[in-house]
């Protein structure tokens, strides 16, 4: 059976963030800490060794297969900062147009630093992502 890795722990956030070695990335990672805590009105939790998250849901494919994740989250890595919202929703789509400076991958948003992007555009993201999941996954939010 596979397992998935990246689980909530009980792992610092503060000492997380204070790993960052990028000074200035370490400070955006303080930002979006306050951002991300004061807009999901979750608390910050580490999810594996490296993403920050905030609530969870439990998610189960067609193809059976299921697990635990953060609702929204975040991870200041070394090339770019990674958001997480959810994947699937159309809204986000048009959000993304709004965002500035940013990529995407499968399941991410990626940018360089804050100050690239609109935060209150962020912020909608955060609230329309936690809306989304909430209606697909109705019994497993948190």
């Amino acid at each position: 059976m596979y397992e998935l890795k990246t689980k909530e722990n009980d792992s610092s956030v503060i000492e997380f963030i204070e790993t960052v070695e990028n000074p200035k990335k370490k400070d955006d990672a303080y930002k979006l800490l306050d951002i991300f805590t004061e807009t999901s009105g979750y608390p910050a939790k580490m999810w594996g060794p490296s993403i920050i998250g905030f609530g969870s849901y439990h998610y189960k494919y067609a193809s059976g297969h299921e697990g635990d994740a953060p609702l929204v989250g975040f991870s200041p890595r070394k090339a770019k900062i990674s958001l997480y919202f959810a994947t699937g929703d159309p809204e986000r789509e048009e959000l993304l147009k709004e965002f500035g400076k940013h990529t995407t991958g499968k399941a991410c948003v990626y940018i360089n630093k804050i100050a690239d992007v609109d935060v209150d555009v962020m912020k909608a993201m955060i609230k329309q992502s936690i809306k989304f999941l909430r209606e697909t996954y109705p019994e497993g939010t948190d």
